[in-house]
Formats: structure tokens, sequence, C-alpha cells
């Protein structure tokens, strides 16, 4: 039997049917409009019967003995046990020592709205996602700009502008629509550090110095508006600030930044009149502007190309959302304002939006840790594995061995999970219904439907929150007995029942698509235009135009130190195989460890006696690591690109061993993750 639902192995929660025989999952097919022979294949979900069915997957809930061993127990006592506690910290300690930090592998959807939710009416404000290492950080840049976060519309672009995203890796569906674009001869230009596949096939490959985005987007603005390839009226009506991005713009020619960026003016400038002149155009920026000290102005800058071209909201542009209308269901009304969260020195972050919430996870280490504001007493970690994922992952396993008290729900067994009081097993994506974000914020609207019931003793995480809450006296909060019930309330304003989307699976548009929107409604920013310059920003100390004042000051972690860490560090490519930490112990996926490497340039491994599948050692002032090498010329020369994802496997490859928590973005709190000073050397020979 087929049974359609989304896949949500990554976050791009792609349409799939899912075989089904006697209740066992058999296989799943991402849902594409090209002919299977041009469909790009998705690893993951090719193996998702050795995912749902892993002999490693957590069957029952876990409790740490005094001495440090795990034994079975039942769910009562599990939830009792974490029920317990909560109320124990809240009663001793208040409600804000008890935190509830996200990650993605639960899906940004519902599910995020219910923790909000539990943790809200429980009276802690420290509900805390990674927003400000991926996503969130760059849609706080364009909310400010024109007041949300732009689609591309890439199959009807006559440009495409990819800055820091690789979708062959990421986002088969995306990916299809770029090759399609390609092929029907649209122009294509990638801002990339790193040689991927669109990078070698694009018409112009910026091959950026890693965390100089802001610097690219500058020089481009100024070619663009020093040669008048704006969009003249679309400035003119529908923006303000426009003399001052000038201003500022003038410091930043193509001769002035080309030698800082390691880019030759002229492609820089030909990329700005190709983008300029290509309408419509399209940017598809990714996590490559994410994880920078300087990801907040540096997208910034790339919003504002959007709107200086006049590429906002047409057909083959950069689409301003329609969000789907939904009840927003988590609570925050019943938050006292007296109590801060812990991510209270990042207030705009926190309040840019009515439900995104709190994303600078980089002050629940600081709470711990230096107990400031106060001390967090106990930690639920859902869905990440924040050990081995967060920056300077030394000092966070510090962190968590002083906690009192760690809850971990998760499908497999982790290095964050090891450390963890109770252990819940958590329901793979295919064995749970939820309301997904990417349905949400835009038509049309789709469910996700649990196609096999779930596994051993393992729950959906809605299951688990709503349980939970009743545990610890939210019962009117938690009415809910059922998935679909709770979206059904979420998605009465829209009209729109879970009945109905099962109906029609290919989805429900709520509202036509209209283009053009500000025409009539104005942009969602206080003056209702783009804003090249922000009043908001900068009535609250921050630079309303991006580098006014001049562009940041050592971008790149260590970078003060080069003499001693003379190689830049890029935290490496997501390989298609897997998401983040997750399904590295799936052996079709894992392949004896093959993609664990560090890439280096030809040059600099013939100048250390490097050779392929040597053995090297990595290392900043924040810690050393160990892998094989990978010689090629991917990479800059001076460059090295370390796998990312491998240390729940191996510590002595994890990544976060080597970067930095103590520099972060005075706006979204990002520290840098993805590039970073160290230095190499050889340890073994590859025989």
């Amino acid at each position: 039997m087929k049974k359609h639902t989304i896949c949500r192995l990554c976050s791009s929660c792609c349409p799939i049917t899912a075989d089904v025989e006697n209740g066992r999952l058999i296989s799943a097919h991402r849902i594409s409009a090209l002919p299977k022979e041009q469909q790009l294949i998705c690893p993951k979900l090719k193996a998702a019967t050795d995912i749902v069915y892993s002999p490693q997957r957590l069957s029952r809930p876990l409790l740490k003995d005094k001495n440090g061993r795990f034994r079975e127990i039942s769910w009562d006592e599990a939830l009792d046990k974490i029920a317990e506690r909560f109320l124990f910290f809240k009663n001793n300690h208040g409600a804000e020592s008890v935190c509830w930090l996200r990650g993605m592998a639960a899906d940004w959807g519902a599910p995020w709205d219910y923790v909000n939710r539990l943790m809200n009416a429980f009276g802690s404000p420290n509900t805390i996602g990674n927003g400000s290492v991926c996503h969130v950080g760059r849609e706080f840049a364009h909310t400010v700009t024109y007041g949300a976060m732009t689609m591309p519309l890439i199959s009807s672009a006559r440009c495409v502008l990819i800055w820091g995203k690789n979708d062959m890796n990421t986002n088969p569906a995306a990916a299809e629509n770029i090759l399609q674009s390609i092929e029907k001869g649209a122009v294509l230009i990638v801002v990339d550090p790193v040689k991927t596949f669109l990078a070698e096939n694009a018409d112009i490959w910026l091959q950026i110095k890693p965390a100089h985005d802001g610097l690219l987007a500058m020089a481009m603005i100024h070619e663009i508006i020093s040669k008048k390839y704006y969009n003249a009226a679309f400035v003119e009506k529908w923006t303000t600030g426009f003399d001052m991005l000038r201003q500022a713009a003038e410091s930043f020619s193509a001769e002035q930044v080309a030698g800082d960026i390691g880019l030759d003016p002229i492609m820089i400038k030909e990329a700005a009149r190709l983008y300029a002149s290509s309408a419509p155009a399209c940017i598809v920026d990714g996590n490559g502007l994410d994880m920078q000290l300087d990801t907040f102005d540096a997208t910034r800058c790339v919003c504002i190309l959007r709107a200086l071209t006049g590429n906002l909201d047409i057909k083959g542009g950069d689409f301003i959302p329609q969000p789907v209308r939904v009840r927003n269901i988590q609570l925050q009304g019943q938050l006292s304002e007296e109590i801060q969260p812990i991510t209270g020195d990042y207030q705009l972050f926190n309040k840019f939006h009515d439900n995104w919430g709190k994303h600078v996870q980089s002050c629940l280490i600081d709470a711990i840790l230096d107990e400031k504001p106060y001390p967090l007493k106990m930690v639920v970690s859902q869905a990440g594995n924040p050990v081995v994922t967060m920056m300077d992952s030394n000092r966070v396993e510090k962190a968590f061995e002083k906690l009192d008290f760690l809850v971990v729900i998760d499908l497999f067994m982790t290095r964050t999970a090891r450390m963890a009081d109770v252990i819940l097993p958590a329901s793979s994506c295919f064995e749970k219904t939820q309301l997904n974000r990417a349905f949400m914020r835009n038509s049309p609207v789709r469910i996700q439907n649990a196609v096999i019931e779930p596994l051993m003793e393992s729950r959906p995480d809605w299951m688990i929150v709503f349980e939970l809450g009743r545990r610890i006296g939210l019962d009117a909060e938690f009415p809910w007995q059922t998935a679909e019930e709770a979206i059904n309330y979420q998605l009465e304003p829209a009209g729109i029942t879970v009945e109905m989307l099962r109906k029609h699976p290919e989805g429900i548009r709520a509202d036509e698509i209209v283009f053009e929107k500000y025409k009539k409604n104005g942009f969602n920013t206080p003056s209702g235009k783009v804003e090249f310059y922000s009043g908001h920003l900068s009535s609250n100390g921050l630079s309303g135009i991006p580098y006014l004042h001049g562009y940041l000051q050592h971008p790149i972690s260590f970078d003060d130190r080069k003499d001693q860490y003379p190689f830049v560090g890029i935290s490496g490519a997501r390989d298609n195989r897997f998401t983040h930490t997750q399904f590295h112990q799936i052996p079709s996926l894992a392949k004896k460890n093959s993609g664990c490497v560090v890439e280096i340039h030809k040059s600099d491994a013939d100048a250390y006696g490097i050779v392929n599948g040597d053995t090297i050692s990595i290392e900043t002032p924040r810690g050393r690591i160990k892998m094989r090498a990978e010689v090629n010329e991917n990479v800059p020369p001076g460059a090295i690109r370390i796998a990312w994802g491998w240390g729940d496997i191996d510590p002595d490859c994890g990544l976060n061993r080597l970067t930095d928590d103590v520099r972060r973005n005075p706006v979204i709190g990002t520290p840098s993750g993805r590039s970073f000073m160290c230095r190499i050397s050889k340890i073994s020979d590859s025989s």
C-alpha cells in the first residue's frame, strides 16, 4: 500500500510516498516532477528502512543508576521522574532553572509550538533553539530589511545567485529546480569558497575567502549603485535610507575589497552586472552565511541586493511568503515579564517574530558554567546532540557534566544521551503525524502522516510533550489526546482540517499566490518599506546601515594569531548521507566511515609531505583533532575543509573541539563555527 507523508530525515520536508505492507515500511520515494531517470537520489531516504529498523534504535526509556549504568524503566516511571524534577527545581530554584533545548530533528513546526507551550505555561522563559547558528539569524536579517524571509522562485528565474548553499547535498528538490533553470538558460552565479558541483558549473564562481561575505555583498551593492544598475523606480518608492546606503558603499568598491576577499575585481563587477540585469533573478542563501561572527550584517547586505534590483515578491524573484492562518498556541502571555530568559542580552533577536522564540544556544552553556544571569539546574535536550554540535564542545561537555539533571529525547544513543539521567526513545518521522513549519509558512499546506505505528516502545514527540505537560499540572493546556486534535485546533483559523489534508495529499492552498503584495499592504516593517536604513536597529544602539562605520575586524576566529595558526579551517560539507551527527551508525550510509576526512589543497599537501590517506592533526587554541587527509583542489590554497558530524562516532574527529564560543555576533549571538584559523601537522603515513 502506498501512503503519502513528509520525510523529516532532514529539514527539507520533501513530500514522499511510503510503501507499507502489513504495517511494515518497505521503501520510501520522493515525489518529483522530473522523469525518474533525471531525479536526484537521496541516500537517507533510500536507507529509510535501515534507519527505522536499525537494531541500534533506543527501544525503551532508560534511567541512569547511582553507578552510572542505564536500566530500562516504564514510560510511567520515566515521565513521573522527569515531572518530579521539573516541580522540584521550580519550587527550589524557580521555574527558570529548567531549560528545554531543541535540535532540528523533530521539525520546527507544531512540535516547536508544543514545547514552547509547555515551558511558557510552566513558567520558564528558557525554551532554546539552535537558530543562532542555523537559519533563524538569517531570518531576522530578512525581517529587519523587508518584513519576512523570502523564498527564491528558482524555476522561473533568469538568474540564480547561490550564496553559501549546496542543495546538491542538502535539498534534492531545490537542486532539481536549479538544474532545470540552468537547462532553460538561466545565468548561474555561485558564491562559495569550495569547489562544489554547482560552483564548477556556474557561469561565474566567486571563490570567496571564508567569512568575508559582507565585503563581497557591499562591493556588489557599490557596483550596482555606481553603475546605476538598480531599479530606480522601486528604490525611490519602496525603500528608505538609499542615500545612506550609497554613502556606506563608497568604501567598498570591487578594487578596494578584492584583495581582502581573494577575488578578481572584474569578476565581482561582472557578477553584479549579470545579477542586476537578468531580471527576474533570485538569491538562494544558505547555511554558508550562518555560523559566522558577521552573519547578521552580511545577510542584511544580501537582502539589500534583492531590493536594489527590484526582485522582491515577483515571479522568478524572491517571494514574500503568505503564511497560513494558524492559531498561535505558545502561550507567551502566561510568562512573567519579571523573569528574563538566559538569552536576555539578545532581546531584539528574542522578540523579532511572534513564534520563533529564543535561539542563542551559547547562553545555555554560560548559565550552567558561569551561572549568568542565573544558574540552570535541569535541561531537556530534544532531537539534538549539543555535546557534539555546539561550538567549543569541550566547554559544552563540562557544562553538561555540571547539570543536576539531564533528559534526552532521541532515536539513538548519542554522546549527549550517554550523559543523561533519563533517556526517552523517540519515534521516527514515519511513525508520527505532525504539522511541519515548511507548510505553515506558506501554502500549500501538507500533513506529515504516520505511515506505520511507533516501533518498540518509542513515542512521537507530541505525545511525550503532552503527557509530560499533564504530569506537571498542565491538564488544561494539553487537552488533546491525539496529534490530529491539536493540529485541527491550530489550523482552525485557516478552515483546514487533518481529514481534508489527508484527502488532498498534494496539499491545500490556503490562499491564491499574489505577487507584489507590498503595492497594496506595504512591507511588514515599521516604515512599510524596505529598510536599507533600520531605525529600529539604530534606536537600539546598532548600526542602521550595514558597515556604515566600517567592516568587522577579525571575522574569522583566531585570525589575530595567524603566525601560529596559518590555515583557514572550514566546517565541512553537509554529506547527503547524514543530517549533522545523525545516521552515522547506519552501516549502509556510513560505508566504513568513508568521508571522515580533512581536504587539503595539493600545493599545501606537497609542502607538508602529506599524501592521500595520511593521518594529520588539526589544532586551534581550543583543542585538537585528527583525521585522514584527502588531497584535492576543492579548497583554495591556505585552507582546509574538515568533515562535519563525525564527532559522535569518534571524539577525535569532532570538529567542534576546534571552534570558539567566546566571540559572538552582538545581535544574534552567533559564534564562528564555519571558519577558524588552525594549524596542521602530519601524524602518520597512509601505509
